[in-house]
């Protein structure tokens, strides 16, 4: 699998070396340092030289590489590098090189732990904090403790320690929706889809079991042939999600049955689900552009945006990024809600309103004044509006929260919260352009 790890700062040099395999490494190390860290043009995490294969990944101004000779599933090999980088974050706050070389000590006790021959092992961030601990958490381990964190280490509910308890027994779940439109000048929707998160907060006593319910008509599509066997979109009002992706505690085949989400929650907050959208997708917001070029001096804008969500509710934050050609030299604008100003260095108009109300419509106008080029110019690229807003209780993709059930051999009682949040991702609009 894996024949060694090593942690390399922006120079070039190497903080951190793990070796599990007998070779030339010194050669090696310095393979890595001249074809990747000193080649501005290399892009690619994977590179192979020969029979050696590094895969890297870059955080603050370290890199963090695995190197193999074997035919190893580098997907795997990306999720461990990805977790070490989590796993220092976790320890030290922040994993740089000043972390790394402070903390190297520790940083090799953690790789014995989580590697064993180059094959990955449990990298639970809760379990190993059990008995590998940084100078300010130290404490002793009463012996009977021993025994409950190898059953943890080495059991099937690894993410999860015995004899949790609370005074109040609580879940906060949060639906967080980031949506991506591209809408045409015309007012078409060229491309719309919406990536989701499900984030658990779990502050439950015992070893509860969870049973989590999401819409009646939830259509999951995961696989390309299936992708390609659909002839029919999904109907209107139901909702169908793609790339799903869960949490290890979750009981797949209980999902594959009957479409609940039955699981033992970690402790404290978790990533519960991802998921993808992009069929029958709701737009919170419409957005009519008008711009009019008179001549080569003047440049008249008319942007109107209308919140399709119900009036109970309302947005916050939100800002239309208005572009304008670079030899602009002033502006005047005048909006009927909320504040417009000019920002020279972005070559655009912000216009903000901090509170949206549903089934409203805001307008902005107004006009750039140009400078007369004595010399050839770039062409004005004409870059589409873009809107940046969050809305709460209110999903795009229509998935919604049937129920959360906890079930825990003391039978007490917990209170549920759900929150849902539709953030903008990359939310434009092309410029229609009238003469």
């Amino acid at each position: 699998m894996i024949s060694a790890i090593l942690l390399y700062n922006q120079k070039g040099e190497v903080l951190i070396s793990r070796l599990y395999r007998e070779h030339r490494w010194r050669n090696i190390s310095d393979l890595f340092r001249i074809q990747v860290i000193s080649n501005t043009d290399v892009r690619s995490p994977v590179l192979t030289m020969g029979t050696t294969t590094f895969c890297h990944v870059k955080h603050e101004n370290i890199y963090v590489v695995a190197i193999t000779r074997q035919n190893a599933d580098v997907a795997l090999i990306f999720e461990f590098l990805y977790k070490i980088v989590a796993l220092g974050v976790s320890y030290f706050g922040k994993l740089d090189e000043e972390s790394v070389k402070s903390n190297f000590a520790l940083i090799y006790e953690l790789l014995d732990e989580i590697l064993d021959f180059g094959y990955p092992q449990n990298t639970e961030t809760d379990t190993l904090k059990m008995y590998i601990m940084t100078e300010g958490v130290r404490s002793e381990i009463r012996a009977e403790e021993t025994s409950k964190i190898t059953m943890q280490a080495t059991g099937a509910i690894s993410w999860r320690r015995d004899n949790i308890k609370y005074r109040r027994n609580e879940v906060f779940v949060d639906v967080f929706e980031d949506v991506n439109l591209l809408m045409s000048a015309a007012g078409n929707v060229l491309r719309a889809d919406v990536n989701g998160h499900i984030i658990l907060r779990a502050f439950l006593s015992g070893t509860p079991e969870c049973k989590f319910g999401l819409n009646d008509r939830l259509l999951i599509d995961n696989s390309e042939d299936d992708q390609r066997n659909t002839k029919t979109k999904a109907a209107a009002g139901s909702v169908s999600l793609e790339d799903c992706q869960f949490h290890q505690c979750v009981r797949l085949g209980k999902f594959d049955q009957d479409r609940t989400i039955s699981f033992i929650p970690p402790d404290g907050e978790f990533e519960l689900m991802k998921y993808r959208a992009v069929e029958n997708i709701n737009l919170p917001f419409r957005v009519h552009v008008l711009v009019n070029e008179l001549g080569k001096s003047r440049v008249e804008y008319k942007v109107a945006v209308k919140a399709t969500y119900g009036s109970k509710l309302f947005a916050t934050g939100v800002s239309v990024k208005i572009p304008t050609p670079l030899n602009t030299a002033s502006v005047n604008t005048h909006v009927n809600q909320g504040k417009a100003k000019y920002e020279p260095s972005e070559n655009a108009i912000y216009w903000r309103i901090n509170r949206f109300p549903g089934d409203s419509e805001f307008i902005f106008s107004g006009e750039a004044e140009l400078l007369s080029a004595t010399t050839k110019t770039k062409t004005w690229s004409r870059p589409p509006v873009a809107l940046q807003f969050n809305l709460m209780m209110f999903t795009s993709s229509g998935l919604l929260v049937r129920y959360l059930k906890v079930f825990e051999k003391s039978n007490y009682t917990s209170v549920k919260w759900v929150r849902y949040v539709v953030r903008a991702g990359s939310y434009e609009i092309r410029v229609c352009i009238v003469h």
